[in-house]
């Protein structure tokens, strides 16, 4: 049996203590009517782990908007797949902002952010971020807009040792790798302003592969709060 903490949630935070797809208040919940906005590269809408797609866009590195979201990496689809088999109701939105290699710029990612909150979309999901702390001043901006217009950035706060931003701001759902805990389940651990929320490292599994032998990381540590946070969005509104 795996332990809950019976702490219930504040209102505006949908997570609280630990918290798994089959806890009393979670169980039921899809994240029907619940925006969420994959800041990668695409997505893939034919891979048999997406069931649906409500729209994207591509940012390039200036910040310019183009039509084109297909995934041509993998890496944005298997981050989507991962949110979406938690909140399978949610409307999940593809913002593309890597081409052929896993880099992009922060002028791309501020508009991007700026993207979701100009469309209200309520959960950011970042599987990406910098070290460099002297862009943390351009992303805190953005991710107060989108906090003002009712959203939040979910993204990495620690990976190796190190600090990432925007996750490692006060306004963002800063996201924390933990292998021990079930991928239906986070925890959130700290109190106050620090702290993070911890998930396992791991995305959907794929039949037939070990499950030490597929991708993980911090990338889909911080899918899964998604998942889970667009769930729990559901039924705190």
């Amino acid at each position: 049996m795996i332990p809950e903490n019976p702490r219930e949630p504040e209102p505006g935070r949908p997570l609280a203590g630990r918290i798994c797809t089959h806890s009393p208040r979670f169980r039921d919940l899809r994240g029907r009517g619940v925006s969420v906005a994959v800041i990668d590269s695409g997505v893939n809408a034919e891979h048999p782990h997406v069931s649906s797609v409500a729209g994207g866009v591509k940012i390039g590195l200036s910040g310019e908007v183009s039509e084109d979201f297909v995934d041509r990496l993998g890496h944005g689809t298997a981050v989507f797949a991962a949110i979406q088999e938690k909140a399978p109701a949610a409307d999940l939105y593809a913002v593309r902002v890597f081409d052929d290699r896993l880099r992009t710029s922060v002028r791309a990612l501020v508009a991007a952010i700026g993207w979701a909150a100009e469309r209200g979309v309520r959960v950011v999901n970042l599987s990406l971020g910098t070290l460099r702390e002297e862009h943390a001043g351009m992303l805190a901006e953005a991710v107060e807009r989108l906090v003002e217009a009712g959203g939040v950035v979910v993204a990495a706060a620690e990976a190796d040792g190190r600090r990432w931003w925007p996750g490692s701001l006060a306004a963002a759902v800063g996201v924390v790798m933990d292998e021990d805990l079930p991928r239906d389940c986070v925890e959130v651990r700290g109190e106050g302003g620090h702290e993070v929320v911890a998930a396992s490292p791991y995305p959907r599994p794929i039949p037939g592969v070990p499950v030490k032998r597929n991708l993980n990381g911090i990338s889909f540590a911080v899918a899964n709060v998604s998942g889970m946070l667009a769930r729990g969005w559901e039924g705190a509104t």
